[in-house]
């Protein structure tokens, strides 16, 4: 095989053990989630909104590297919950605030333990997990 040919190995690929290491993360939430009646993508906009308290639909998809047309649908339904209001910002009628409700600030309580609970199945040392968020967070801000 010529080495151009080498370099279309999967074991080659970067992409391929972020990918399915992401995909496996996300399962490992998901028995911790299904109690909550929460998905992975609304858990993380929840987490964002328990740490700012509100923000603009933008900063949200920013934040989250997430585009309108997967962050929107995840709205309504938070919205749809009762955890989220969406009202237009009056200083700026284009974009869409986002806040939490009493029953969305309460839920924070709920899923207090769940960072925990799925730490403890990754199979890595703290040190090797901060290693690998360090080396993640700094890919994402050079690609950004």
């Amino acid at each position: 095989m010529s080495e151009n040919h080498d370099l279309l190995k999967l074991e080659n690929q970067l992409c391929f053990p972020l990918y399915a290491g992401a995909k496996e993360i996300v399962r490992l939430y998901k028995p911790y989630l299904d109690p909550l009646e929460l998905t992975y993508t609304q858990y993380i906009v929840l987490l964002l909104l328990w740490e700012r308290g509100s923000a603009t639909v933008k900063a949200l998809g920013e934040a989250l590297w997430l585009d309108s047309g997967t962050l929107t649908p995840v709205l309504k339904k938070l919205e749809e919950r009762g955890l989220v209001t969406r009202a237009r910002d009056p200083r700026d009628e284009r974009s869409v605030v986002i806040a939490l409700t009493p029953q969305g600030v309460a839920l924070r309580e709920q899923a207090a333990q769940v960072p925990a609970q799925v730490g403890a199945c990754v199979p890595l040392s703290a040190e090797e997990a901060g290693q690998l968020y360090s080396l993640l967070h700094r890919m994402l801000e050079r690609l950004r």
